[in-house]
C-alpha cells in the first residue's frame, strides 16, 4: 500500500474467462466510493467504514471494465465523501501530486489520478459531481472525462448530490480513455462539430487565454465552418457557482444529513463547515437556486448553439494551488473554480479535459464541452486535433470553404504553441 501514490488498498482481481479484451492487461484504480462484492468502501471516511456493511455487490462501471479484460489493482482515496476538490484526506493522508509535489492533487478522484500520474494505473475509475474528474485530471497532466449526466449506471457507488453525480475516468493518453469510453458509454449518434465558441472567463487573468493555446486554436480552425468568442463575465461565473453549490449542498443533506445527524462522523474542518452550512440551506434559496439553474442552462444554448457546437475553455483557473495555501485561500479560489466546473454540471453535459497548458511549471490544461450525449463525438475531435498536429497535411477546410471568424471579443491573438502536448 502507498497512500501518497493514491493507493488506499490493494488488489488482484480479474473475470475469469473473459470474451471481451478490448481492456486486457490495463491496471484500474478504483475510487473507495464504489461498491466491490467483499470488498469495505470507507468513502473517505473512518466512521462511514464503521457505519456500513461490506458490500455484496459490484459497482456496474467496475464489473464491465473487468468483464473487458482490465484488472482491478487496488482501492484509492478519496476526499470524505466526495465532498472537496483538493484532494486532502485528513484521515487516510493526501496523495502526492506526481507532476508537481509542493501542489495539491486535486479531488475527491484524487487517489485514481494520483495512481494513473505515478505510473501505477492505467484507468483511473472516479466519479464527478462538481468537478473531482476534471479539477485532478488538470492538476495531474491526465486526459479526463466527466460524461454526460445519467449515461453510466451510478448504483453501488457511494453518492453526492444524485441530480450532478456522475462515473468518469482519468488516462494518460487519450487512446486509453477513447478505450473505456467504448466500454463505460453507450451508443450514442455521432455529431460533427461545424462550431467552436471559445469561452473566456473573465477572472483571475483567464481571458487571455487563447493567447497561450494559439497553436491549439490555428491546427482547430479548419476543423470548423465557424469561430466565435463570448467573454463570460465574472458576475455569471459567480452565479454559476453559488447556483450549482446551493442545489448541489441541498442534495447532499438530503442523502447524507440522516447520517452525519445520527453519527456525528469526525471530519476534517472544511468539510465539517461545508456540511453544517448543507444543513442551513432554506427551501427559498432551492426554489432560486432551480430557476437560476434554468436561466444559466439557456444562456450557455444560447452561447453553444445547438448539438453541432463545441465549447473549449480552461478547465481550472491555473495550476493546482499550494500544499501551503491558507484556508482562507482555497475557500476563495473554489469559488472561482466552480464557476468554471458549474458550466457542465448545471446544464447536464459532458466535458473532456485535454492536458495542453502549464502555469508556473505545473500541468493545466482546456476543457472541450458538447452538447448532451455527445461523449464520443467529444472524443473523436479530440483525435482529429491530435491527428492535425502529427499530420498538418490534412488540414483541410469543411466543404472548401474557410472557417468564419465571429467575435465577441475581438480578434484571437497568437501565441506560443502548446499542441504538441495531447500526447498519443
Amino acid at each position: 500500500m502507498n497512500i501518497q501514490q493514491g493507493v488506499l488498498q490493494e488488489l488482484n482481481l480479474s473475470s475469469v474467462g473473459v470474451a471481451d479484451v478490448r481492456l486486457r492487461g490495463l491496471r484500474v484504480g478504483v475510487k473507495d466510493l464504489f461498491d466491490i462484492a467483499g470488498i469495505p468502501t470507507s468513502a473517505g471516511n473512518p466512521d462511514w467504514l464503521a457505519t456500513h456493511a461490506v458490500p455484496e455487490h459490484t459497482a456496474p462501471a467496475v464489473l464491465q471494465l473487468m468483464q473487458a479484460g482490465a484488472h482491478i489493482v487496488a482501492k484509492t482515496i478519496t476526499d470524505e465523501l466526495a465532498y472537496s476538490l483538493n484532494g486532502i484526506n485528513t484521515h487516510y493522508g493526501t496523495p502526492i501530486n506526481a507532476a508537481a509535489p509542493e501542489r495539491l492533487p486535486g479531488g475527491s478522484s484524487s487517489g485514481s489520478a494520483a495512481m494513473v500520474a505515478h505510473g501505477l494505473a492505467d484507468i483511473g475509475l472516479g466519479t464527478d459531481t462538481g468537478g473531482s474528474i476534471r479539477v485532478p485530471s488538470s492538476y495531474n497532466g491526465l486526459f479526463g472525462l466527466r460524461p454526460t449526466h445519467g449515461v453510466i449506471p451510478v448504483e453501488h457507488v457511494v453518492g453526492l448530490a444524485p441530480s450532478f453525480d456522475t462515473v468518469g475516468w482519468m488516462t494518460r493518453d487519450l487512446s486509453t480513455l477513447a478505450d473505456v469510453a467504448e466500454v463505460l458509454l453507450p451508443e450514442q449518434q455521432r455529431v460533427v462539430f461545424t462550431q467552436l465558441c471559445i469561452l473566456k472567463p473573465q477572472i483571475n487573468g483567464l481571458g487571455d487565454w487563447p493567447s497561450r493555446a494559439s497553436d491549439l486554436l490555428s491546427a482547430a480552425a479548419p476543423l470548423f465552418e465557424t469561430i466565435h468568442e463570448i467573454e463570460v463575465p465574472e458576475s455569471f461565473l459567480q452565479w454559476a457557482s453559488q447556483t450549482f453549490r446551493i442545489l448541489q449542498g441541498a442534495e447532499i443533506w438530503q442523502t447524507h444529513g440522516e447520517w452525519v445527524s445520527t453519527v456525528h462522523p469526525t471530519f476534517a474542518a472544511d468539510i465539517s463547515e461545508r456540511m453544517a452550512w448543507c444543513r442551513s440551506i432554506t427551501p427559498a434559496q432551492i426554489e432560486q437556486a432551480a430557476c437560476d439553474r434554468i436561466e444559466i442552462i439557456r444562456t450557455l444554448s444560447h452561447w453553444l448553439e445547438g448539438e453541432h457546437t463545441v465549447a473549449i475553455l480552461p478547465t481550472t483557473p491555473g495550476a493546482a494551488p499550494l500544499l501551503t495555501e491558507s484556508a482562507d485561500r482555497l475557500a476563495d479560489y473554489r469559488v472561482a473554480l466552480m464557476g468554471l466546473t458549474a458550466l457542465a454540471g448545471l446544464s447536464s453535459r459532458p466535458q473532456l479535459h485535454l492536458p495542453v497548458l502549464s502555469d508556473q511549471g505545473a500541468p493545466w490544461g482546456l476543457s472541450l464541452i458538447g452538447d448532451r450525449n455527445t461523449d464520443h463525438s467529444l472524443i473523436g475531435l479530440a483525435h482529429r486535433l491530435r491527428n492535425l498536429r502529427t499530420n498538418p497535411s490534412m488540414a483541410s477546410c469543411r466543404n472548401g470553404l474557410s472557417p468564419a471568424t465571429r467575435s465577441q471579443a475581438g480578434t484571437r491573438p497568437s501565441c506560443a504553441p502548446h499542441f504538441n502536448d495531447l500526447r498519443h
